[in-house]
């Protein structure tokens, strides 16, 4: 009896040392999968799970293999909640995500509480950072400097032209446009119309016939990609040549196939083209060898997960506060994105805005 009981404990270890060894460390993706925005959704995803597929490959992190868990937030707050606290049930201790400004602040509250550290790859809200939590974090920069590069090339190329502020209300759109306000008239110049939109609608005509009213030659617009195509396209309706500008929300070749060909000059602000990065070349060819344009976010995502990898390796630990503090400690990260490293509220340390503009279906830097 005692020669069993002790092989049974035996036996017992050597199952549960099985187990341990055979252990996963969960990573997830969480952004709009369905539903208006899902085009960006898929940026992220696609983004996240190559880096985990390679990651895997190569042995995983620390010895353990890498399993992908995927959130929906389909781009609303509500919907974020409960997918946030989805992947923290099913064992999430990494997120890749939010893309919108407005579903990455609430979702940041559960994840920290439930010890869960979250990269954004798209998240621009300067407050996302603001908090003092340890658990936040983007690879991404923010409205308020994405805002100044928006102004400073008004002010250079409109001189002495007419400028309207026009955003979506929401937690992104309306702070960047406050932003680009903000620093067109401190620079000396006064927008000659001010107005917010309720997103998701299909008329702007009365926006449109007020931006016509005013004379605009350029309308700043604070909002994604949706509503930005249909603005275009509505203005291109009633004859009118004004330029659309707007931030890193506009970066999605749905864009042009909302606004079709009168999308041509509209300008929008994001970071230098990562597929360009001599460090982003040998993922850039895989992507394409998949069908896959890695655009937009996509290499932003992918650096999300590198960074984690990285920070928990020199922390020697997948404790999601221990890898936080490395990543808090100032440590440069090599990424597809190139070298990175953040500061102790969790944003990245360079500026990671220039001026693009659409012209043939697809956006260029200038």
């Amino acid at each position: 009896m005692k020669k069993l009981l002790v092989a049974s404990l035996a036996l017992g270890a050597s199952l549960a040392f099985g187990a341990q060894a055979q252990a996963q460390v969960k990573i997830a993706v969480a952004g709009p999968i369905t539903g208006e925005l899902a085009a960006v959704g898929a940026q992220l995803k696609n983004g996240t799970e190559a880096a985990i597929a390679d990651i895997n490959a190569a042995g995983g992190i620390l010895g353990q293999k890498v399993e992908f868990l995927v959130g929906d937030d389909g781009g609303k707050p509500e919907q974020g909640k409960a997918a946030a606290n989805k992947l923290i049930t099913d064992g999430a201790k990494f997120v890749v995500g939010h893309y919108n400004s407005g579903v990455s602040i609430p979702a940041s509250l559960d994840y920290e509480e439930a010890g869960v550290l979250q990269v954004s790859p798209a998240s621009t809200n300067p407050t996302f950072t603001e908090r003092k939590m340890w658990n936040t974090f983007r690879t991404c920069g923010r409205d308020d400097q994405q805002g100044a590069v928006a102004a400073e090339y008004i002010l250079k190329n409109f001189k002495g032209k007419k400028v309207a502020i026009v955003h979506d209300k929401t937690t992104y759109g309306k702070p960047l446009a406050d932003e680009t306000q903000k620093g067109i008239n401190k620079g000396g110049m006064k927008e000659v119309l001010y107005e917010g939109i309720n997103p998701k609608e299909k008329d702007y005509s009365a926006l449109v016939s007020k931006i016509k009213a005013s004379g605009a030659d350029l309308v700043y617009f604070g909002g994604l990609y949706p509503e930005a195509g249909l603005i275009v396209r509505q203005m291109r309706d009633q004859g009118m040549k004004t330029v659309l500008m707007g931030g890193d929300g506009m970066i999605d070749k749905e864009f042009w196939a909302i606004a079709g060909d009168g999308a041509a000059g509209t300008l929008t602000t994001f970071g230098p083209d990562p597929r360009k990065n001599p460090a982003a070349a040998k993922t850039v060819e895989a992507f394409k060898a998949k069908g896959i344009d890695p655009e937009g976010y996509v290499l932003y995502s992918y650096a999300a997960v590198q960074v984690i990898k990285q920070a928990a390796e020199a922390a020697k630990s997948l404790d999601p506060k221990k890898v936080a503090e490395k990543i808090h400690s100032g440590m440069k990260f090599e990424t597809v994105l190139g070298p990175l490293s953040f500061d102790k509220k969790g944003d990245i340390t360079k500026l990671d805005y220039v001026v693009y503009v659409w012209k043939n279906g697809t956006y260029e830097q200038l």
